[in-house]
């Protein structure tokens, strides 16, 4: 049991530095896990193709449609042009006086509409850069602006959110992407209302300081991803958009009403409130029980579909109102496409690694360890979140694997303690989102690069406004949600 034990720390440390250092996760996943194997002197060959390759499959089966249709409706915005209408107007109503503002509204309006995180990187920086400059703030608080509208509130609290951290615990607890909405609107706010604080305070600061924007070393255009091959490595292991597709497909010159632009947005936030309130509890589909569907019920399913729907029904209004404004439709569906694949099939890999580790002996010892934090298990399924989110530097895939672990357990738990699943869907997805954003997080790296900036400029206040405020919001949802159940 303690080399099993030691097994499993040694493959989840070797998955960690190797990734870090640039491998591809599809390599390192199955590695670390047969080191894992071998340790516990089980059988090698069955739980690389039955347990590594079972769970990777179910994970893809589940949720590769979400990918697939939330990276080509990203592209069909960006090349259509919509983003950057509807950022630029937000950027020019707002103007240089509300210049962070503005960013961190312009994040949260095209990540809610279901934009991808990556593409919204892209789209953002040269217009922040623009704004940040006439306003005459400094260039190293642009990373921590744009991280505040696109990886915070919008990615785990908002309700409804159509992002890939939303989805996932769907399957798991029976919910829909609008779960305890109360409760994530009050994580919105602090998460908003502290990383806008932080934002004041430091351009306050650097105002009484006479910092300005720093032109001499501001990049001009965004940096070419396919020119790193690490840095895209930890990229497409950290979010849903393989960032290398940011440079295919041919974007739309003609102009566009920013209504226009902004409609496929909503249309995501609509449908998918209607498909998950109103569609989906009305209809009939008992034939779902049936072997030939799974046997399963519409609890399990009703929120990817809401979300699929959504989705679809966004990529079509994209399609009808910039038909004739695509130079060419086909490369531009093609790299949405293709850039869902490789980060579908990374964190499935890493959900793999995940599922070996639950499958060994000695993860009793470890599972218990978790289960016992705190006493609570909305504590302790904060806590494994936030770990396993850390670990691999994936909100996404640190989700999975702890929910493909324990997930059977904590609704066991929660049942036995009449916790309504909703909430520990809300506190699994914001513990998701606050450690995953440590330095070797993908998504942390390309920003940087992005805004020409570097950790030792930015990163300090990438962790006030998308750690600590996330912190402090998880910890209010599970005290709320400790006093008063989900709402």
């Amino acid at each position: 049991m303690i080399l099993g034990l030691i097994g499993i720390l040694f493959g989840l440390c070797l998955l960690i530095w190797l990734s870090f250092k640039g491998w591809s996760v599809l390599l390192l996943a199955p590695l670390a896990a047969m080191c894992v194997v071998l340790f516990s002197n089980e059988p090698l060959l069955a739980h690389w193709t039955q347990t590594f390759m079972g769970s990777a499959a179910r994970f893809l089966a589940k949720f590769f449609p979400l990918f697939l249709l939330g990276a080509l409706f990203g592209k069909l915005m960006e090349n259509s042009g919509s983003i950057s209408i509807v950022a630029d107007f937000l950027m020019r109503k707002l103007g240089a006086n509300r210049a962070v503002l503005a960013v961190v509204l312009a994040g949260a309006l095209v990540t809610y509409g279901g934009v991808s995180l990556f593409v919204a990187f892209f789209v953002l920086a040269p217009m922040a850069q623009r704004l940040f400059r006439l306003a005459n703030i400094p260039r190293h608080l642009m990373p921590a602006a744009i991280v505040l509208g696109t990886s915070t509130f919008t990615m785990s609290s908002l309700p409804g959110t159509p992002s890939i951290q939303n989805a996932i615990p769907m399957p798991f607890f029976g919910t829909t992407p609008f779960a305890a909405p109360g409760l994530g609107i009050i994580a919105s706010i602090i998460m908003l209302a502290f990383g806008l604080y932080w934002l004041h305070l430091k351009e306050k600061n650097a105002r009484l300081a006479g910092e300005g924007f720093d032109d001499a070393s501001a990049v001009s255009a965004p940096m070419n991803p396919s020119n790193d091959d690490a840095l895209r490595e930890r990229a497409v292991a950290a979010r849903e958009f393989d960032p290398t597709e940011i440079l295919h497909g041919k974007a739309a010159t003609a102009p566009l009403p920013v209504y226009l632009a902004a409609l496929p947005l909503a249309m995501v936030v609509i449908v998918n409130l209607i498909m998950s309130l109103i569609v989906l509890p009305n209809i009939d589909v008992g034939f779902l029980n049936k072997a030939r569907w799974g046997g399963i019920s519409l609890s399990d399913i009703a929120g990817v579909w809401a979300v699929m729907t959504a989705l679809l029904c966004a990529i079509f209004t994209v399609l009808v109102i910039n038909w004739r404004r695509f130079p060419n439709l086909r490369e531009t569906m093609d790299a949405g496409a293709n850039a869902s694949v490789l980060p579908a099939v990374n964190v499935a890999s890493l959900v793999g690694f995940g599922s070996v580790v639950a499958a060994m002996p000695a993860f009793e010892i470890v599972k218990n360890w978790v289960l016992d934090i705190g006493g609570s298990p909305l504590v302790s399924l904060a806590v494994a979140t936030n770990l396993l989110a850390a670990l691999t530097g994936s909100a996404s895939g640190g989700l999975t694997i702890a929910l493909d672990a324990l997930g059977n357990t904590y609704m066991m738990h929660a049942a036995e303690l009449g916790i309504n699943p909703a909430l520990l869907h809300r506190i699994a997805v914001i513990g998701s989102g606050t450690l995953d954003s440590l330095p070797h997080n993908g998504a942390v790296v390309t920003l940087l690069a992005v805004c020409g900036s570097t950790h030792k400029e930015s990163y300090r206040d990438i962790v006030m406004v998308g750690i600590v405020g996330a912190l402090l919001a998880l910890i209010a949802v599970i005290v709320l949600g400790s006093l008063f159940g989900s709402f």
